[in-house]
């Protein structure tokens, strides 16, 4: 049986109010984990994780102006 990895959703929105869950800075990505519940990162650690979060995620929010590193992007 093949397992098909499907990339999360992702949506942007003009800002987000939270503080990272690692070091309190202000929010650029929620991520809603498959398993449920989500994790709330700047962009410094967005990016850090981006390749681990996006294999967890089902749904990553990220506020309007930041580049997501587990974005892809149109060729």
């Amino acid at each position: 049986m093949m397992t098909t990895m499907l990339s999360p959703e992702i949506v942007t929105v003009p800002s987000l109010v939270d503080r990272c869950d690692s070091c309190n800075a202000a929010a650029k990505a929620e991520i809603a984990l498959s398993s449920g519940g989500s994790l709330v990162f700047c962009g410094h650690h967005a990016n850090k994780h981006a390749q681990r979060l996006g294999r967890l995620a089902s749904k990553v929010t990220i506020e309007d102006g930041f580049e997501w590193a587990g974005q892809s992007h149109p060729a």
